[in-house]
């Protein structure tokens, strides 16, 4: 890895999500049935690959200062996949994903980790940790070494399940509202519902 690339300021990063539409502001039903001022679609961020490249550049920076070798990056599909294979693809590291299958995530596809290796668990959003921590579980079913958490958005709050230290490029504290606890400026907006889990199958 290359060091010293590019390190992104927050109000830089902040841009470029803007940008790609990848952070929205308005008012917004998250999956979870709140109400929030902002939306976060990482999705959008990487469907523009050099602007993700930079933003993916600038984790790489934090992540090579924080950790030491990493040999596997090891991300949950399907959102972490293509962030994980670009962290991957800057650290000369193996990318490598696990997928659901029956409701828990699994390696597929021949995919391996091998005993003593340095695994990196990489997501574009970390929010509650679920899928995470499910990750790290099969690195230690592995006998692998998880030398921790990587993620472009961190929003988790206090509760977060994952208690180790989490490096992302953007923290975002989402203030989120129930239906009866709305503020009067996100009264006045029509809301939006554009979550992802909610799309037919």
């Amino acid at each position: 890895y290359d060091i010293g690339k590019r390190m992104l300021s927050y109000d830089e990063s902040l841009r470029i999500l803007k940008e790609t539409n990848a952070l929205l502001e308005g008012h917004f039903i998250l999956s979870s049935g709140l109400h929030s001022k902002l939306y976060i679609q990482c999705a959008k961020l990487l469907s523009y690959p050099k602007k993700a490249e930079a933003i993916c550049s600038s984790l790489c920076e934090k992540i090579v200062k924080i950790f030491d070798k990493i040999d596997i990056v090891l991300s949950p599909a399907l959102g972490g996949l293509i962030a994980g294979y670009e962290i991957a693809r800057q650290l000369k590291s193996e990318a490598i994903f696990a997928e659901r299958m029956h409701g828990k995530l699994v390696l597929r596809r021949g995919f391996k980790i091998k005993e003593n290796s340095n695994v990196l668990i990489v997501e574009d959003v970390i929010t509650t940790g679920k899928s995470a921590l499910e990750c790290s579980s099969i690195v230690k079913t592995n006998n692998a070494n998880l030398v921790g958490y990587a993620c472009i958005i961190d929003r988790s709050s206090e509760n977060i399940s994952i208690k180790d230290k989490i490096v992302s490029q953007l923290q975002f504290n989402l203030e989120t509202f129930s239906e009866d606890k709305l503020p009067e400026d996100l009264k006045k907006i029509q809301p939006i519902k554009p979550g992802s889990r909610n799309l037919s199958k």
